[in-house]
């Protein structure tokens, strides 16, 4: 079981990326773009930072990997996963479902997790060995076993490229309902019980590595598009299913 002394560091790590946060949000920013073309403002560089000061002041044995600041010890047997904002979109629109994502490695795996929505003020907590907690108390995943009552969340359709659209396509009228936007507020709603999917292509280390604690802590699963469960090495294609018996079909339609 993990530590509390290391959950409650990646609880103030989401403190000092919100602090960072708030004085920029609806805010007149520059908005630069990355050579992926994805935006990038003065408040993701300032969370990042603020992050990663705290955690080579009190863990310099351990490696970072952030998006915005790159690498370091990477080879580390604890690694810090930081995306400062994930949903940089969505935060420059003055729309508050963006989200710090905090995640910890052991030898690659995913084994704590935060998301945190600064604005709203909503933070899960996932840690392996223990309960996911919203908001400090148990959070629980809906049961929903047939994909035909399951609510599906992604970001963007635009977000699936190529074959990975098509799949979604083929999965996508077999679910109940798709509700687009929401970054990785998405998963947090599924880890509390509103949503029962996700399902996204294209994500990065640092978009997906916290999501997992939190949503297998709340009694979901998270796996890849294989099946196979998510690590360093995944090739960020995800499914997030409440219902773990979901998992399946959900397979089923993408490979079809």
């Amino acid at each position: 079981m993990i530590d509390a002394d290391v959950i409650l560091l990646a609880e103030r790590l989401a403190d000092a990326a919100g602090a960072a946060i708030r004085p920029y949000f609806r805010q007149k920013l520059e908005i630069e773009t990355k050579g992926d073309l994805s935006p990038v403002t003065a408040a993701d560089r300032a969370s990042e930072a603020a992050m990663r000061a705290i955690i080579e002041a009190e863990r310099p044995d351990d490696g970072i990997i952030g998006e915005e600041y790159g690498r370091v010890r990477e080879a580390a047997r604890y690694v810090w996963v930081l995306d400062p904002i994930d949903g940089t979109r969505a935060f420059v629109a003055g729309r508050p479902l963006f989200g710090t994502l905090i995640a910890l490695l052991d030898e690659g795996k995913p084994i704590l997790g935060v998301i945190d929505q600064p604005i709203i003020k909503d933070r899960w907590v996932g840690a392996e060995g223990r309960p996911t907690l919203f908001n400090g108390e148990p959070a629980r995943t809906r049961p929903c076993a047939c994909l035909a009552e399951a609510r599906i969340g992604t970001t963007s359709p635009q977000a699936f490229g190529g074959d990975s659209l098509a799949a979604f396509e083929r999965l996508r009228p077999r679910a109940r309902d798709t509700l687009y936007g929401g970054d990785c507020h998405n998963y947090g709603l599924v880890a509390s019980g509103h949503l029962d999917l996700v399902v996204e292509a294209g994500l990065q280390l640092y978009d997906f590595a916290a999501l997992v604690p939190v949503v297998e802590g709340a009694g979901g699963r998270m796996t890849d598009w294989r099946g196979r469960p998510l690590d360093r090495e995944s090739d960020g294609r995800v499914v997030a299913a409440g219902d773990p018996a979901l998992v399946d079909a959900v397979l089923g339609a993408l490979a079809a």
